[in-house]
């Protein structure tokens, strides 16, 4: 009987400990487009669905910098990114892929 308790204290220690190694994930995102970005959107790398609008009711206009925080709660750097310009802009809504934990920041080009 100790044993399995044993095992279990040990298995509970190793979900508590990762859950606790993973960090929010801070980068800066900037607008170096001359549209108004409207929605932004992230998911890692290998995720199905986009997660929600990161922006909510803001907007990032041109020439903007804003920091962002992905409170996720994974252990991810891996990040697909879904930008939305303003209506009537010249700009169509644009992907990327990157490892944002390296990068730190990033911007937007036309």
């Amino acid at each position: 009987m100790k044993i399995i308790t044993t095992g279990a204290i040990i298995i509970s220690a190793i979900f508590v400990s990762g859950a606790a190694q993973a960090e929010d994930l801070v980068f800066t995102l900037k607008n170096g487009t001359k549209s108004v970005l409207t929605r932004f959107y992230t998911s890692p790398v290998g995720v199905s669905d986009w997660e929600g609008d990161v922006f909510g009711e803001q907007v990032l206009n041109p020439g903007e910098t804003i920091e962002l925080t992905i409170a996720d709660g994974r252990d991810v750097c891996n990040y697909d990114m879904r930008f939305e310009f303003e209506e009537g802009s010249d700009l169509a809504t644009t992907e990327d892929k990157q490892n944002l934990c390296e990068m730190g920041s990033y911007t937007i080009h036309e």
